[in-house]
Protein backbone atom coordinates (compact mmCIF):
# COMPACT_ATOMS: atom_id res chain seq x y z
CA UNK A 1 0.00 0.00 0.00
CA UNK A 2 1.97 3.20 -1.28
CA UNK A 3 0.79 6.21 0.67
CA UNK A 4 -2.05 7.85 -1.57
CA UNK A 5 -3.91 4.12 -1.17
CA UNK A 6 -3.32 4.42 2.66
CA UNK A 7 -4.98 8.29 2.72
CA UNK A 8 -7.63 7.25 0.99
CA UNK A 9 -8.46 4.35 3.31
CA UNK A 10 -8.40 6.41 6.20
CA UNK A 11 -10.57 9.15 4.06
CA UNK A 12 -7.35 11.56 4.72
CA UNK A 13 -8.41 14.03 1.29
CA UNK A 14 -5.14 15.38 2.11
CA UNK A 15 -1.68 14.61 3.53
CA UNK A 16 -1.95 16.42 7.00
CA UNK A 17 1.89 16.63 7.27
CA UNK A 18 3.31 17.53 3.89
CA UNK A 19 3.68 21.47 4.53
CA UNK A 20 6.82 22.27 5.92
CA UNK A 21 6.96 26.10 5.59
CA UNK A 22 3.61 27.70 7.88
CA UNK A 23 3.39 30.51 5.24
CA UNK A 24 2.42 27.85 2.54
CA UNK A 25 0.50 25.23 4.25
CA UNK A 26 -2.75 25.32 3.75
CA UNK A 27 -3.39 22.73 6.57
CA UNK A 28 -2.46 25.82 9.10
CA UNK A 29 -4.14 28.33 7.04
CA UNK A 30 -7.48 25.89 7.64
CA UNK A 31 -6.66 25.58 10.97
CA UNK A 32 -7.00 29.53 11.63
CA UNK A 33 -3.27 29.94 11.13
CA UNK A 34 -3.32 33.16 9.60
CA UNK A 35 -5.48 36.54 8.78
CA UNK A 36 -4.93 36.29 4.82
CA UNK A 37 -3.89 33.47 2.76
CA UNK A 38 -0.04 33.17 2.36
CA UNK A 39 0.21 34.60 6.12
CA UNK A 40 0.70 37.87 7.80
CA UNK A 41 0.94 41.14 5.88
CA UNK A 42 4.90 43.23 6.54
CA UNK A 43 2.16 46.05 8.06
CA UNK A 44 -1.09 44.78 9.00
CA UNK A 45 -3.93 45.79 11.71
CA UNK A 46 -4.45 41.96 11.04
CA UNK A 47 -8.03 43.28 10.49
CA UNK A 48 -9.55 40.49 8.86
CA UNK A 49 -10.43 37.33 10.48
CA UNK A 50 -10.39 34.82 7.73
CA UNK A 51 -13.89 32.93 7.22
CA UNK A 52 -14.34 29.90 9.07
CA UNK A 53 -11.89 31.24 11.93
CA UNK A 54 -14.63 31.14 14.56
CA UNK A 55 -15.57 27.38 13.50
CA UNK A 56 -11.93 26.55 14.08
CA UNK A 57 -11.16 28.31 17.22
CA UNK A 58 -11.21 24.80 18.75
CA UNK A 59 -9.06 22.81 17.08
CA UNK A 60 -6.71 26.54 16.82
CA UNK A 61 -6.16 26.18 20.59
CA UNK A 62 -4.99 23.07 19.98
CA UNK A 63 -2.66 24.13 17.50
CA UNK A 64 -0.37 27.00 19.63
CA UNK A 65 2.58 26.30 22.05
CA UNK A 66 2.37 26.14 25.75
CA UNK A 67 4.41 29.41 25.89
CA UNK A 68 1.88 31.24 23.27
CA UNK A 69 0.40 33.34 25.74
CA UNK A 70 3.56 34.29 27.22
CA UNK A 71 4.78 35.29 24.42
CA UNK A 72 1.88 37.39 23.39
CA UNK A 73 0.67 38.70 26.87
CA UNK A 74 -1.45 41.66 26.41
CA UNK A 75 -2.32 43.47 23.39
CA UNK A 76 -3.75 46.62 25.08
CA UNK A 77 -0.48 46.83 27.18
CA UNK A 78 2.16 45.23 24.82
CA UNK A 79 5.66 43.32 26.22
CA UNK A 80 8.36 42.00 24.67
CA UNK A 81 9.61 38.95 24.20
CA UNK A 82 12.43 37.04 23.20
CA UNK A 83 12.45 32.87 21.89
CA UNK A 84 14.92 30.81 20.88
CA UNK A 85 13.82 27.39 18.54
CA UNK A 86 15.30 25.50 16.07
CA UNK A 87 14.20 25.41 13.03
CA UNK A 88 10.74 24.43 12.40
CA UNK A 89 9.71 24.55 15.58
CA UNK A 90 7.25 26.82 14.81
CA UNK A 91 8.31 30.22 15.27
CA UNK A 92 7.15 31.25 11.56
CA UNK A 93 3.51 29.98 12.87
CA UNK A 94 3.75 31.51 16.39
CA UNK A 95 4.31 35.21 14.11
CA UNK A 96 1.24 33.70 12.16
CA UNK A 97 -0.87 32.98 15.03
CA UNK A 98 0.33 36.09 16.46
CA UNK A 99 -1.10 38.10 13.56
CA UNK A 100 -4.52 35.85 14.42
CA UNK A 101 -4.96 36.94 17.68
CA UNK A 102 -4.61 40.63 17.15
CA UNK A 103 -7.24 40.56 14.77
CA UNK A 104 -9.88 39.05 16.99
CA UNK A 105 -8.47 41.90 19.56
CA UNK A 106 -9.32 44.60 16.99
CA UNK A 107 -12.16 43.19 16.49
CA UNK A 108 -13.04 43.29 19.68
CA UNK A 109 -11.84 46.76 20.54
CA UNK A 110 -11.98 49.05 17.41
CA UNK A 111 -10.80 52.22 19.04
CA UNK A 112 -7.88 51.10 20.50
CA UNK A 113 -6.30 48.95 18.14
CA UNK A 114 -2.78 47.19 17.54
CA UNK A 115 -1.09 47.33 14.48
CA UNK A 116 1.52 44.61 13.83
CA UNK A 117 4.24 45.44 11.95
CA UNK A 118 5.95 42.14 11.01
CA UNK A 119 9.58 42.69 10.57
CA UNK A 120 10.27 39.55 9.12
CA UNK A 121 11.31 40.55 5.57
CA UNK A 122 14.81 41.98 6.37
CA UNK A 123 16.51 41.73 2.40
CA UNK A 124 15.44 45.06 1.38
CA UNK A 125 17.05 46.96 4.35
CA UNK A 126 19.98 44.99 4.45
CA UNK A 127 20.95 45.18 1.12
CA UNK A 128 20.95 48.94 1.49
CA UNK A 129 22.61 48.88 4.23
CA UNK A 130 25.63 46.48 2.85
CA UNK A 131 25.62 48.73 -0.65
CA UNK A 132 26.53 51.91 1.69
CA UNK A 133 28.91 50.29 4.01
CA UNK A 134 30.70 48.22 1.75
CA UNK A 135 33.50 50.31 0.74
CA UNK A 136 36.77 48.64 2.45
CA UNK A 137 36.87 45.54 0.18
CA UNK A 138 38.75 44.09 3.05
CA UNK A 139 36.10 43.49 5.07
CA UNK A 140 34.17 40.84 5.46
CA UNK A 141 30.24 40.49 5.45
CA UNK A 142 30.32 39.86 9.15
CA UNK A 143 32.66 42.98 9.70
CA UNK A 144 30.23 45.31 7.58
CA UNK A 145 27.18 43.85 9.43
CA UNK A 146 28.45 44.49 12.84
CA UNK A 147 28.05 48.48 11.77
CA UNK A 148 24.38 47.81 12.26
CA UNK A 149 22.95 50.02 15.14
CA UNK A 150 19.59 50.14 16.89
CA UNK A 151 19.19 53.23 14.98
CA UNK A 152 19.30 51.60 11.52
CA UNK A 153 16.97 48.87 12.79
CA UNK A 154 14.12 51.89 14.09
CA UNK A 155 14.47 53.65 10.80
CA UNK A 156 13.96 49.98 8.61
CA UNK A 157 10.91 49.76 11.26
CA UNK A 158 9.47 53.30 10.75
CA UNK A 159 9.89 52.64 7.00
CA UNK A 160 7.62 49.84 6.79
CA UNK A 161 5.33 52.38 8.51
CA UNK A 162 5.19 55.44 6.74
CA UNK A 163 5.19 55.02 3.24
CA UNK A 164 1.40 52.91 3.77
CA UNK A 165 -0.18 55.52 5.74
CA UNK A 166 0.88 58.21 3.06
CA UNK A 167 -0.21 55.43 0.31
CA UNK A 168 -4.17 56.13 2.16
CA UNK A 169 -4.37 59.55 2.65
CA UNK A 170 -2.83 60.46 -1.12
CA UNK A 171 -5.11 57.61 -2.99
CA UNK A 172 -2.32 55.63 -4.02
CA UNK A 173 -2.01 52.08 -4.41
CA UNK A 174 0.92 50.57 -3.07
CA UNK A 175 2.99 48.28 -5.83
CA UNK A 176 3.39 44.60 -5.89
CA UNK A 177 1.59 42.16 -3.74
CA UNK A 178 0.03 44.98 -1.87
CA UNK A 179 1.68 43.69 1.65
CA UNK A 180 2.44 46.77 2.66
CA UNK A 181 -0.86 48.71 3.80
CA UNK A 182 -2.63 49.43 6.63
CA UNK A 183 -6.24 50.12 7.60
CA UNK A 184 -6.96 53.66 8.55
CA UNK A 185 -10.44 52.98 8.77
CA UNK A 186 -13.00 54.43 5.79
CA UNK A 187 -12.88 58.23 6.78
CA UNK A 188 -8.86 58.61 7.37
CA UNK A 189 -8.78 62.25 5.11
CA UNK A 190 -11.71 62.98 7.16
CA UNK A 191 -10.09 62.24 10.61
CA UNK A 192 -6.55 64.26 8.97
CA UNK A 193 -8.93 67.03 9.00
CA UNK A 194 -9.56 67.25 13.20
CA UNK A 195 -5.81 67.00 13.91
CA UNK A 196 -3.84 69.82 15.35
CA UNK A 197 -1.58 71.39 13.19
CA UNK A 198 1.57 69.82 15.64
CA UNK A 199 0.18 66.34 14.21
CA UNK A 200 0.29 67.36 11.09
CA UNK A 201 3.80 68.53 10.98
CA UNK A 202 4.61 65.66 12.42
CA UNK A 203 3.24 63.30 10.15
CA UNK A 204 4.64 65.35 7.20
CA UNK A 205 8.12 65.49 8.89
CA UNK A 206 8.13 61.33 8.98
CA UNK A 207 7.03 61.35 5.21
CA UNK A 208 9.83 63.79 3.91
CA UNK A 209 12.22 61.47 5.84
CA UNK A 210 10.91 58.10 5.64
CA UNK A 211 9.40 57.79 2.41
CA UNK A 212 9.78 55.82 -0.19
CA UNK A 213 12.79 56.38 -2.87
CA UNK A 214 10.24 56.87 -5.86
CA UNK A 215 8.55 59.72 -5.71
CA UNK A 216 9.30 60.26 -2.67
CA UNK A 217 9.67 64.69 -3.16
CA UNK A 218 6.31 65.10 -4.83
CA UNK A 219 4.78 63.06 -2.72
CA UNK A 220 5.72 65.62 0.33
CA UNK A 221 4.32 68.19 -1.88
CA UNK A 222 1.13 66.93 -1.93
CA UNK A 223 0.93 65.61 1.51
CA UNK A 224 1.81 69.13 2.31
CA UNK A 225 -0.98 70.57 0.36
CA UNK A 226 -3.48 67.59 2.01
CA UNK A 227 -2.57 68.20 5.24
CA UNK A 228 -3.55 72.26 4.30
CA UNK A 229 -0.08 73.07 6.04
CA UNK A 230 1.14 76.31 4.60
CA UNK A 231 4.81 77.04 3.87
CA UNK A 232 6.58 78.83 6.32
CA UNK A 233 6.54 82.84 6.43
CA UNK A 234 9.95 83.06 6.13
CA UNK A 235 10.42 81.30 3.29
CA UNK A 236 7.59 83.20 1.69
CA UNK A 237 9.45 86.06 2.69
CA UNK A 238 12.74 85.39 1.15
CA UNK A 239 11.34 83.78 -1.66
CA UNK A 240 9.20 86.73 -2.85
CA UNK A 241 12.30 89.00 -2.52
CA UNK A 242 14.18 87.28 -4.69
CA UNK A 243 11.59 86.82 -7.15
CA UNK A 244 9.80 90.50 -7.05
CA UNK A 245 13.35 92.58 -5.42
CA UNK A 246 14.05 93.74 -8.71
CA UNK A 247 11.49 95.53 -8.54
CA UNK A 248 12.90 97.63 -6.04
CA UNK A 249 16.14 99.32 -7.92
CA UNK A 250 13.72 99.77 -10.63
CA UNK A 251 11.08 101.48 -8.16
CA UNK A 252 14.64 104.16 -7.46
CA UNK A 253 14.55 104.74 -10.50
CA UNK A 254 11.32 105.27 -11.81
CA UNK A 255 11.40 108.16 -9.03
CA UNK A 256 14.50 109.75 -9.85
CA UNK A 257 12.43 109.84 -13.58
CA UNK A 258 9.48 111.83 -12.66
CA UNK A 259 11.95 114.07 -9.98
CA UNK A 260 13.72 114.99 -13.54
CA UNK A 261 16.65 112.79 -13.64
CA UNK A 262 16.97 111.17 -17.20
CA UNK A 263 20.27 109.46 -16.90
CA UNK A 264 22.87 107.31 -14.31
CA UNK A 265 24.53 109.77 -15.17
CA UNK A 266 22.88 112.97 -13.48
CA UNK A 267 22.48 110.60 -10.52
CA UNK A 268 24.06 112.42 -7.09
CA UNK A 269 25.64 111.01 -4.14
CA UNK A 270 22.21 110.83 -2.32
CA UNK A 271 20.42 109.19 -5.39
CA UNK A 272 23.41 106.75 -5.85
CA UNK A 273 23.22 105.78 -2.65
CA UNK A 274 19.57 104.98 -2.33
CA UNK A 275 19.42 103.10 -5.99
CA UNK A 276 22.59 101.04 -4.25
CA UNK A 277 20.74 100.11 -1.31
CA UNK A 278 17.83 99.04 -3.21
CA UNK A 279 20.05 96.98 -5.58
CA UNK A 280 21.96 95.12 -2.69
CA UNK A 281 18.82 93.93 -0.93
CA UNK A 282 17.75 92.44 -4.41
CA UNK A 283 21.29 90.60 -4.39
CA UNK A 284 21.10 89.61 -0.20
CA UNK A 285 17.73 87.98 -1.06
CA UNK A 286 18.77 86.29 -4.13
CA UNK A 287 21.88 84.93 -2.69
CA UNK A 288 20.08 83.97 0.31
CA UNK A 289 17.23 82.20 -1.70
CA UNK A 290 19.17 80.66 -4.70
CA UNK A 291 22.52 79.92 -2.56
CA UNK A 292 22.83 80.08 0.58
CA UNK A 293 19.35 78.31 1.77
CA UNK A 294 19.91 75.81 -1.09
CA UNK A 295 23.39 75.20 0.55
CA UNK A 296 22.11 74.65 3.67
CA UNK A 297 19.58 71.93 2.78
CA UNK A 298 21.76 69.95 0.91
CA UNK A 299 24.11 69.78 3.31
CA UNK A 300 21.27 68.95 6.38
CA UNK A 301 20.04 66.43 3.23
CA UNK A 302 23.82 65.16 2.88
CA UNK A 303 23.88 64.18 6.94
CA UNK A 304 20.58 62.47 6.70
CA UNK A 305 21.18 60.92 4.19
CA UNK A 306 24.42 59.72 5.77
CA UNK A 307 22.39 58.04 8.92
CA UNK A 308 19.38 56.98 7.36
CA UNK A 309 21.80 54.15 5.91
CA UNK A 310 18.40 51.36 5.27
CA UNK A 311 17.07 53.80 2.62
CA UNK A 312 18.26 54.47 -1.13
CA UNK A 313 16.96 57.64 -0.83
CA UNK A 314 19.57 60.35 -2.36
CA UNK A 315 20.49 64.02 -0.71
CA UNK A 316 18.66 65.28 -3.99
CA UNK A 317 15.49 64.20 -2.56
CA UNK A 318 15.78 64.71 0.59
CA UNK A 319 16.57 68.18 -0.07
CA UNK A 320 13.48 68.96 -1.91
CA UNK A 321 11.23 67.30 0.38
CA UNK A 322 13.03 69.42 3.41
CA UNK A 323 12.12 72.34 1.23
CA UNK A 324 8.16 71.76 2.75
CA UNK A 325 8.86 71.57 5.89
CA UNK A 326 9.17 74.55 8.40
CA UNK A 327 12.26 75.83 9.73
CA UNK A 328 11.80 74.41 13.07
CA UNK A 329 11.50 71.16 11.10
CA UNK A 330 14.71 71.60 9.89
CA UNK A 331 16.50 72.06 12.74
CA UNK A 332 19.20 69.91 13.23
CA UNK A 333 18.66 68.81 16.99
CA UNK A 334 15.12 67.49 15.77
CA UNK A 335 16.27 65.26 12.59
CA UNK A 336 18.71 61.95 12.39
CA UNK A 337 21.76 63.59 11.99
CA UNK A 338 23.54 62.07 14.05
CA UNK A 339 24.39 58.32 15.49
CA UNK A 340 22.09 59.14 18.84
CA UNK A 341 19.20 57.50 19.48
CA UNK A 342 17.48 60.02 20.76
CA UNK A 343 15.98 61.74 17.55
CA UNK A 344 14.89 58.03 16.94
CA UNK A 345 13.01 57.73 19.86
CA UNK A 346 11.41 60.81 18.99
CA UNK A 347 10.42 60.16 15.87
CA UNK A 348 8.83 56.71 17.62
CA UNK A 349 6.77 59.22 19.32
CA UNK A 350 5.77 60.94 16.71
CA UNK A 351 4.86 57.72 15.13
CA UNK A 352 2.72 56.86 17.92
CA UNK A 353 1.04 60.01 17.64
CA UNK A 354 -0.43 59.61 14.37
CA UNK A 355 -1.31 56.39 14.84
CA UNK A 356 -3.14 56.71 17.95
CA UNK A 357 -5.21 59.21 15.87
CA UNK A 358 -6.04 56.59 13.15
CA UNK A 359 -6.82 54.42 16.15
CA UNK A 360 -3.82 52.01 16.75
CA UNK A 361 -3.15 52.65 21.33
CA UNK A 362 -0.73 50.14 20.30
CA UNK A 363 1.97 48.68 18.36
CA UNK A 364 3.70 45.01 18.26
CA UNK A 365 6.90 44.76 15.84
CA UNK A 366 7.27 41.33 15.14
CA UNK A 367 10.97 40.24 14.56
CA UNK A 368 11.12 36.65 12.31
CA UNK A 369 13.49 34.85 9.91
CA UNK A 370 16.77 36.79 10.77
CA UNK A 371 18.25 33.53 8.95
CA UNK A 372 17.09 33.99 5.55
CA UNK A 373 18.19 37.29 4.20
CA UNK A 374 20.59 36.87 1.02
CA UNK A 375 23.56 38.43 2.89
CA UNK A 376 22.76 36.59 6.07
CA UNK A 377 22.53 32.53 4.76
CA UNK A 378 22.13 31.18 7.85
CA UNK A 379 25.63 32.11 9.31
CA UNK A 380 25.61 32.26 13.21
CA UNK A 381 28.02 35.58 13.67
CA UNK A 382 26.21 37.64 10.66
CA UNK A 383 22.58 36.46 12.61
CA UNK A 384 24.23 37.89 15.53
CA UNK A 385 25.59 41.12 14.11
CA UNK A 386 22.22 41.80 12.78
CA UNK A 387 20.26 41.15 15.85
CA UNK A 388 22.69 42.45 19.06
CA UNK A 389 21.37 46.00 18.04
CA UNK A 390 17.80 45.47 19.17
CA UNK A 391 18.79 43.12 22.67
CA UNK A 392 18.43 47.18 24.74
CA UNK A 393 16.41 47.61 27.22
CA UNK A 394 15.21 50.93 26.58
CA UNK A 395 14.35 49.82 23.25
CA UNK A 396 12.25 46.52 23.99
CA UNK A 397 10.60 48.18 27.64
CA UNK A 398 8.89 51.19 25.55
CA UNK A 399 5.99 51.99 26.53
CA UNK A 400 2.68 50.62 23.86
CA UNK A 401 5.35 49.06 21.77
CA UNK A 402 5.82 44.92 22.20
CA UNK A 403 8.67 43.59 20.56
CA UNK A 404 8.56 39.95 19.57
CA UNK A 405 12.23 38.22 18.61
CA UNK A 406 11.52 34.64 17.27
CA UNK A 407 15.27 33.90 17.10
CA UNK A 408 17.37 30.76 15.76
CA UNK A 409 18.41 28.72 18.09
CA UNK A 410 22.06 29.22 16.68
CA UNK A 411 21.55 32.28 18.47
CA UNK A 412 20.75 31.13 22.38
CA UNK A 413 24.55 29.55 22.31
CA UNK A 414 25.63 32.82 21.55
CA UNK A 415 24.12 34.78 23.59
CA UNK A 416 25.35 32.96 27.16
CA UNK A 417 28.80 33.50 25.47
CA UNK A 418 28.35 37.32 26.41
CA UNK A 419 29.61 39.52 29.03
CA UNK A 420 27.55 40.24 32.04
CA UNK A 421 27.94 44.23 30.91
CA UNK A 422 25.82 42.78 27.96
CA UNK A 423 23.31 40.96 29.77
CA UNK A 424 22.99 44.68 32.61
CA UNK A 425 22.45 46.46 29.16
CA UNK A 426 19.69 43.79 27.70
CA UNK A 427 18.24 43.00 30.79
CA UNK A 428 16.75 39.61 29.49
CA UNK A 429 15.12 39.17 32.81
CA UNK A 430 12.47 41.68 31.67
CA UNK A 431 12.11 40.75 28.25
CA UNK A 432 9.81 37.51 28.53
CA UNK A 433 12.73 35.11 27.44
CA UNK A 434 11.69 31.30 26.62
CA UNK A 435 15.32 30.11 25.99
CA UNK A 436 14.69 26.68 23.52
CA UNK A 437 10.61 26.45 22.11
CA UNK A 438 10.12 22.89 22.80
CA UNK A 439 7.07 20.92 22.15
CA UNK A 440 6.30 17.69 24.38
CA UNK A 441 5.18 14.52 22.95
CA UNK A 442 1.21 15.58 24.57
CA UNK A 443 1.48 19.14 22.87
CA UNK A 444 2.81 17.17 19.35
CA UNK A 445 -0.05 14.60 19.91
CA UNK A 446 -2.52 17.36 19.90
CA UNK A 447 -1.01 19.36 17.26
CA UNK A 448 -1.33 15.64 14.97
CA UNK A 449 -4.83 15.16 16.12
CA UNK A 450 -6.01 18.65 14.80
CA UNK A 451 -4.18 18.67 11.62
CA UNK A 452 -5.47 14.96 10.39
CA UNK A 453 -8.87 16.44 11.25
CA UNK A 454 -8.40 19.45 8.83
CA UNK A 455 -7.86 16.62 6.49
CA UNK A 456 -10.89 14.07 7.05
CA UNK A 457 -13.63 13.82 4.21
CA UNK A 458 -17.03 14.03 5.43
CA UNK A 459 -18.68 12.11 8.67
CA UNK A 460 -14.95 10.72 9.46
CA UNK A 461 -14.15 14.23 9.99
CA UNK A 462 -14.87 14.28 13.59
CA UNK A 463 -12.22 15.64 16.83
CA UNK A 464 -10.89 13.27 19.13
CA UNK A 465 -13.36 14.46 21.90
CA UNK A 466 -16.68 13.66 19.58
CA UNK A 467 -16.88 17.23 17.78
CA UNK A 468 -17.61 17.57 14.14
CA UNK A 469 -14.67 18.89 11.99
CA UNK A 470 -14.90 21.04 8.85
CA UNK A 471 -16.47 18.99 6.80
CA UNK A 472 -17.74 17.00 9.06
CA UNK A 473 -21.80 16.17 9.10
CA UNK A 474 -21.59 14.69 12.75
CA UNK A 475 -24.50 11.84 11.72
CA UNK A 476 -22.87 8.51 11.95
CA UNK A 477 -19.59 7.08 10.76
CA UNK A 478 -16.67 6.12 12.47
CA UNK A 479 -14.67 8.65 14.18
CA UNK A 480 -11.36 8.90 12.74
CA UNK A 481 -8.35 9.96 15.44
CA UNK A 482 -4.35 9.78 15.17
CA UNK A 483 -3.76 6.65 16.87
CA UNK A 484 -6.12 4.68 14.43
CA UNK A 485 -3.06 5.20 11.69
CA UNK A 486 -0.86 3.10 13.51
CA UNK A 487 -1.02 -1.18 14.66
CA UNK A 488 -3.96 -2.43 17.01
CA UNK A 489 -1.11 -2.22 20.11
CA UNK A 490 0.39 0.77 19.68
CA UNK A 491 -0.57 2.48 22.46
CA UNK A 492 -1.18 6.50 22.59
CA UNK A 493 1.63 6.62 25.10
CA UNK A 494 3.71 4.77 23.00
CA UNK A 495 2.44 7.24 20.47
CA UNK A 496 2.84 10.47 23.03
CA UNK A 497 6.48 9.28 23.66
CA UNK A 498 8.04 8.95 20.27
CA UNK A 499 6.46 12.13 19.44
CA UNK A 500 8.01 13.62 22.62
CA UNK A 501 11.59 12.59 21.15
CA UNK A 502 10.96 14.85 18.48
CA UNK A 503 10.81 17.83 20.84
Amino acid sequence: MNLSRFLEHWSIVENPFRGEEARQDPVFLRLGGAGAPGGAARVSDAGGVPAGASGSAARLDRTVHSDFEKIAGDFARPSAAIVFGEKGSGKTAIRIQLAERVAGHNAAHPESRCLLVAFDDLNPALDRFFERMSGDRKATVADILRKLRLVDHIDAIIMQVVPPIVDVLLREQPGGDGADRIDLGPDARKVVKKWDGALRRDLLLLEALYDRPERAEERTRRLRRRLRLPIDGSVVLWRTLAMAGWLLPVGVLSMFYVQGTRSLGELNVTQESLLGVATLVWAVALVKRLVWDRLAVVRLAHRIRRQIRVSARGEISYARSLRELSASARDAAVLPTGASDDARYAMLDRLRGVLRAFGYATTMVVVDRVDEPTIVSGDPDRMQAVVWPLLNNKFLQQPAVGVKLLLPIELRHSLFRESAAFFQEARLDKQNLIERLNWSGSMLYDLCNARLQACLAGPAARTEGGGTGADGDGAGGKRTVLLDLFAEDVTPQDVVDALDQMH
